[in-house]
């Protein structure tokens, strides 16, 4: 399961690269990552609520049988799970550095989680640990009762122990690494409020795409209304050598190239003429798409939505006189033309004219292309040099202060000699506030972003938290997690130990059935109306209730010394005649119940008294023990006698 939302969180940081490339291959445009996820989500689902159903089946011994559609959905996400990691590992390797970046915003608060997490989880473990000792000292006890079984019993107690260990060792060991992380834990956002760098300033990634239709002129107003530092923007060159803004390398995702010129869909850009491109619509796909072209965007207004449907491929020049006009910084990916374009070995020349005609301040323009760069630097030494992410020995040779850098390498790659070396970063694509605070946090001095309109409105940092509020709230956390965990394993031993003190007793013995005979006077008067029903089985008929022929005024004593009595299984008091040695009871109880029952209605005619004696049914003395010398050794007997009263 932590597989299946490790992967989603993957799918979600290459999101728009995924509909890309499947725009790509279909030519629909369309947010397949959330199919994608909704579909693994459901599968996950449905495997967790498997997994759980499993785990409890097991806890109550029962074995898990599984219907073949449940097999073959199970195979079924090991399929596809074991696919998309093949692809992530292969061909998105450095999608996965997101996750460690990640890890650096997020830490001390996954620590603080990760405490809370484990004082829930040792609710079960502790009931779990309580519980194997509680077994262990059953069996330990029963085996100083049973000598003959010591050495299998000694196992099974070296293996309770042993499990205990195996159980309980980690929690603790992880228990202790979390109340120690801090002292190696290093976030860029747990640091002093007058040590925060200035906030990072804005380029706006083809204007504020979340706001107006992707490099169009509406797009890029947005994102100076929204305090945009600079604008990024990406520039072809029509066949007849016309600068303009376009990303792809087709019209078919931005323009309306489908209903206008079908065949021509696929063509590259730089094959149409100016005249041509200019009739486009580049708005409709945006502001009339039936999906959101960003995720969580807010939707448009209706004046907003009206002026996207209106916009059309913008040329450079008016970009530059946008910048001009609000002295925004602006810099640009130049894309090569086709090849049987006729300024396909000069296009960098030919740009660098247009841009020095346009009567811009060269300040203005960051130049990225790395393309004839001695060239740029002799036509237009204002323009500002900016490089990739190089080794800072060939930043500083070529005289390059400035480098735009993916942030993923970048925090990888260490910022140290770039910074000792005097130069300025920016980062590109920072859409996530949590990324943005890193970059923050890490004292990065501008990002290029598509979601302008929600990190310019960030104050601080998200995660930020100075050390001394750390150091509180980590003390704080220990504290109150060990006390509580203390306090969960105190209170299942005390519910072991009342547990115990209620089963304690001759549970653990095992004791056969005893019997039991009590001899108590009745009177005649008392028991006339009854004499009809000698006998009586009681509710379980586990014995019947018989009156034996016996003269009440004369007591006899007891020939035989009287066991002392044990309580019986299920407390049942089964009751028998008092005996003589020489007497013994007759197997057949139908016999001596007949034989009592005549004998006892003479002793009442004598003498007016009588005692009831209990005999056993023949289930229960069938179940007895065939290993006795005689009747009389095995029927230890109570008996309770009281002088016979006269009638």
């Amino acid at each position: 399961m932590l597989l299946f939302f490790f992967f989603f969180y993957c799918i979600l940081r290459i999101e728009t690269y995924f509909c890309r490339v499947i725009f790509i291959g279909t030519g629909l445009w369309f947010f397949w990552s959330i199919v994608l996820l909704s579909f693994l989500g459901i599968l996950a689902a449905y495997t967790s609520l498997l997994l759980v159903l499993g785990i409890l089946l097991l806890w109550e011994g029962i074995e898990l049988y599984l219907h073949w559609c449940h097999k073959t959905l199970i195979l079924l996400v090991i399929v596809i799970c074991s696919f998309f990691f093949w692809i992530l590992f292969t061909y998105w390797k450095d999608r996965w550095l997101t996750v460690g970046l990640s890890l650096q915003v997020f830490a001390p608060y996954i620590h603080l989680s990760s405490i809370a997490m484990m004082v829930i989880l040792s609710w079960p473990l502790a009931f779990y640990l309580i519980h194997l000792e509680g077994e262990a000292r059953i069996r330990r006890y029963q085996m100083t009762c049973n000598e003959r079984k010591r050495n299998k019993r000694c196992n099974v107690l070296t293996k309770l122990r042993a499990l205990q260990v195996a159980v309980g060792l980690p929690f603790f060991l992880i228990l202790l690494c979390l109340y120690l992380l801090p002292l190696g834990n290093f976030s860029p956002c747990v640091q002093e409020k007058n040590k925060l760098a200035p906030k990072p300033d804005f380029f706006g990634h083809r204007g504020a795409p979340m706001l107006g239709p992707e490099n169009t002129i509406m797009s890029f107003e947005k994102a100076v209304e929204h305090g945009a530092y600079g604008l990024e923007s990406d520039v072809h060159i029509s066949y007849d050598h016309v600068p303009f803004l376009m990303h792809d390398s087709d019209l078919r995702r931005t323009t309306n190239i489908k209903e206008v010129l079908p065949d021509a869909s696929l063509t590259h850009p730089s094959l149409f003429d100016w005249d041509f491109l200019s009739t486009l619509n580049a708005g409709k796909w945006f502001s009339h798409a039936p999906i959101k072209p960003f995720f969580g965007m807010k939707p448009l207004s209706k004046a907003d939505r009206e002026r996207a449907g209106n916009q059309k491929i913008p040329k450079l020049t008016e970009l530059l006189e946008l910048a001009q006009k609000e002295k925004k910084f602006v810099i640009f990916d130049l894309n090569g033309p086709a090849p049987n374009h006729s300024l396909r070995a000069l296009y960098v020349r030919h740009v660098v004219s247009i841009i020095l005609d346009s009567q811009i301040e060269q300040h203005l323009i960051f130049w990225l292309p790395s393309f004839e760069r001695e060239y740029v630097k002799k036509k237009a030494p204002g323009f500002q040099q900016v490089g990739r992410l190089l080794p800072v020995e060939r930043l500083t040779k070529e005289n390059i202060t400035r480098i735009n850098a993916d942030y993923k390498n970048l925090f990888y790659n260490g910022m140290r000699e770039y910074r000792a070396a005097n130069i300025s970063i920016n980062l590109y694509l920072v859409n996530e506030p949590w990324l943005f605070s890193l970059a923050w946090c890490s004292r990065i001095p501008s990002v290029t972003t598509d979601n302008i309109q929600v990190l310019n409105e960030m104050t601080q940092p998200s995660y930020f938290m100075t050390p001394k509020y750390y150091l509180f709230v980590w003390i704080l956390m220990d504290i109150l997690s060990a006390v509580f965990i203390v306090a969960i394993f105190y209170f299942h031993c005390t519910s072991l130990r009342t547990g115990n003190s209620k089963n304690q007793g001759p549970s653990c013995i095992p004791i056969d059935p005893v019997f039991r005979v009590t001899e108590i006077p009745w009177t005649h008067a008392a028991l006339s109306p009854a004499l009809t029903k000698n006998v009586r089985k009681y509710p379980d008929s586990s014995c019947v209730s018989v009156v034996p022929m016996k003269k009440a005024s004369k007591s006899e004593p007891v020939s035989k010394t009287i066991k002392t009595p044990v309580p019986g299984e299920g407390n049942i008091r089964q009751l028998v005649p008092t005996l003589k040695a020489s007497e013994s009871i007759q197997a057949p109880v139908q016999e001596s119940a007949r034989e009592a029952i005549f004998q006892s209605s003479s002793a009442v005619k004598a003498n007016g008294t009588f005692s009831s004696i209990d005999v056993c049914h023949p289930q229960k003395q069938t179940e007895r023990p065939s290993n006795t010398k005689s009747s009389e050794e095995s029927l230890p007997v109570f008996i309770t006698s009281s002088p016979s009263s006269s009638s």
